[in-house]
């Protein structure tokens, strides 16, 4: 066998070894619906994976909005709160 013969068989073997089957993509699936809170994907039907990674996508940009939201609302209480009050310097360095 050639060197570069064998150089393919072990590449091959790599990759076969590092494959994920179907199986697992759908067991991965599985774990990520559950994560959900869309109630309308915990069903026990069978859902598409297609459908479950839509709804984590947009789940995720919801949670994204979310800590945006809560942290320009963070900013304006530090900018209101009194920069001497003991709460304000609690806050400030919890966050640093």
């Amino acid at each position: 066998m050639s060197s570069r013969s064998r150089s393919r068989a072990r590449a091959s073997a790599s990759a076969r070894s590092t494959m994920i089957t179907d199986e697992q993509i759908g067991d991965l699936v599985s774990k990520l619906q559950a994560l959900l809170p869309e109630a309308r994907l915990r069903t026990n039907d069978r859902v598409p994976s297609a459908k479950v990674l839509q709804e984590t996508c947009s789940y995720i940009r919801s949670l994204h909005r979310e800590v945006d939201d809560l942290s320009d609302r963070l900013t304006d209480l530090l900018a209101a709160a009194d920069v001497s009050t003991a709460q304000a310097a609690v806050i400030r360095s919890l966050l640093m």
